[in-house]
Formats: structure tokens, C-alpha cells, sequence
């Protein structure tokens, strides 16, 4: 599907490292603080410059993509249309590789390369006001799929660290088969009387080392784990499997669920253990990557 005049973007997936929901807001919001890191895996976005805006999907997942129309990637589009009428659309492509619904951000960091593309084929700075704009009215979590570099999201998304150091984080990413709802998921939330410390981006930098990473790490949750597991069970015994592997030094769910991910020290020991996961487990969705490495 991709021409030689095709532009090019990869969507990499984005995993929530820690997510404490602080508060529901008067409007139905929740107002969150994560640690947001990209992964050295994704998607691949193609764009052509033409008339009409369009979007074609392929891929292993494409089958979960939804219908056309509601896509992020053509929502992106026509959300920077609406603020920039001149500007040039054209056709997208696809090619899907992550599950959807999995709490991987897979359509969020599609629309972010979808305006990252219409930012180069226009000639638009990258700063330019009206695509954060954009950004934002897409999806809380396309402003940080922008520039897929680690940060620290607070607010509903709208509020962003500078990116962050951290130190190479090899993992395994793991995924059920189970999608499940963003919005079912915090349905579920109950406030934790438990919230620690808020994390600070100066904090984080003094991780610089894989072990220090971890520890500081293993200090912090993913709120959503608990009314996650209530809604698909599965996610206690997928977690209850990564903890087992040998070299895993933490696991934990990404997002909103239903994905999953192991670290390990070393890239060897990453990509040993998803061979064996999806040697033992044909129907879960594994991929060994390095955290931190995107962007």
C-alpha cells in the first residue's frame, strides 16, 4: 500500500509504568498522575498527499480495528482540518500490530503520527498551537503520543512533564486476548486511601540505573489493576505468570488493561521469556521490546 512518495511514521505503544487515579472530577473525568514510557515496538502509519482523506488498515490486528470512520487516525485529521482549513489530507494506511483496547494508547499513537505526518506534508511547525489543539480534542492521551518520549502525565492528560531520562527498561509485553473498556474500567475505581507520595520528574531522573528504576518502580501501582481484574480475571493469572518467569524483576498492567508487562534486566532474558510465552500460550498476544527507547 505504501508509494515511494509515501511518508512514514512509527506509532510505538505506549505503556502506563505506574497510574494512580487521584480523583474523579464534576465532569466525569479523572484526574491522573503516570509514568508513561514508549516502546521500541508499534505500528506503522504511511500517509500520500491527495484530495480526499482516506484510510486503508492491514496488519495482524487489523481485524480490531473498528469501522473506518470512527478511527483516531481519520478523527486526527479532521480534527486539524477543522482548525487549519488549508491544509493538505491525503491517504493514510495503516499497518496494525497491536491489540485494541489493550491499554497500549495503539489508536492514540496512531493519531499522533497521523498529525506528526500531516505536520511534515504541510510544512507546519511542530509547535505549532492548533496541533496540540487538535491532539487534545482526539483523546486525553494523544498529547503525550506527540513526542514518544518518557514523561510524567498528570491531569487528564493535558499536563506533561519534560521528557524524562530513564534508564533502558527491556520487558515483555503480554496481552490475554481480553479487550477491555477504558470506561468500564474506572466505573469500577474506589478511591485509594493508600496514595503515596506524588511523583516528582526530578525524582524519577535520580533512577538512573536499571535496579534504582525498579525500586522506585515498585513503590508506585496502577490503580486500575483492582477493577480491571474484577472485569476480566485473566488478568490476575496472566500477572500471577509473568511474576513467575525467571529474571522478572516486576509486573504490572499497563494502562486500563488488559496488557501486562514483565522487566528484566537483560534484553536476552526478555526475549527468552516471550519465546516461551508464546510457545505455552498460543492465544496471547507477546512481544519482547525495551521500554524507553522510542523517540
Amino acid at each position: 500500500m505504501t508509494t515511494p512518495e509515501a511518508l512514514v511514521e512509527i506509532a510505538p505503544a505506549k505503556v502506563n509504568l505506574t497510574l494512580r487515579v487521584l480523583s474523579r472530577r464534576s465532569d466525569g473525568y479523572h484526574d491522573l498522575e503516570s509514568l508513561v514510557a514508549f516502546a521500541d515496538c508499534g505500528e506503522r502509519l504511511s500517509f500520500s498527499p491527495g484530495v480526499e482523506l482516506s484510510l486503508t488498515v492491514g496488519g495482524p490486528t487489523a481485524t480490531q480495528a473498528g469501522p473506518i470512520n470512527d478511527n483516531l487516525v481519520i478523527r486526527a485529521a479532521r480534527a486539524l482540518a477543522g482548525r487549519i482549513p488549508d491544509v493538505r489530507l491525503g491517504a493514510f494506511h495503516l499497518n496494525k500490530q497491536l491489540p485494541a483496547a489493550a491499554g497500549l494508547g495503539g489508536g492514540s499513537s496512531d493519531a499522533a503520527a497521523a498529525l506528526r505526518l500531516l505536520v511534515r506534508a504541510n510544512s507546519l511547525a511542530a509547535d505549532d498551537p492548533r496541533l496540540l489543539a487538535a491532539a487534545r480534542a482526539v483523546g486525553s492521551d494523544v498529547p503525550v503520543c506527540l513526542d514518544p518520549r518518557t514523561r510524567l502525565m498528570r491531569g487528564v492528560g493535558e499536563v506533561l512533564s519534560p521528557p524524562i531520562a530513564l534508564p533502558p527498561l527491556p520487558a515483555v509485553l503480554v496481552n490475554p486476548g481480553v479487550a477491555l473498556a477504558t470506561k468500564a474500567v474506572f466505573a469500577k475505581w474506589t478511591p485509594n486511601p493508600a496514595y503515596s507520595v506524588p511523583l516528582a520528574p526530578a525524582t524519577i531522573a535520580k533512577a538512573a540505573s536499571f535496579e534504582a528504576c525498579v525500586e522506585l518502580l515498585k513503590t508506585q501501582s496502577n490503580d486500575l489493576e483492582a477493577p480491571a481484574r474484577a472485569l476480566a480475571p485473566v488478568i490476575a493469572n496472566l500477572l500471577g505468570v509473568l511474576r513467575g518467569l525467571p529474571g522478572c524483576r516486576l509486573a504490572r498492567m499497563s494502562g486500563s488493561g488488559s496488557t501486562c508487562y514483565a522487566l528484566f534486566a537483560a534484553a536476552a532474558e526478555a526475549a527468552e521469556a516471550a519465546r516461551g510465552l508464546a510457545e505455552q500460550y498460543h492465544h496471547w498476544w507477546v512481544r519482547a521490546c525495551v521500554l524507553g527507547k522510542a523517540g
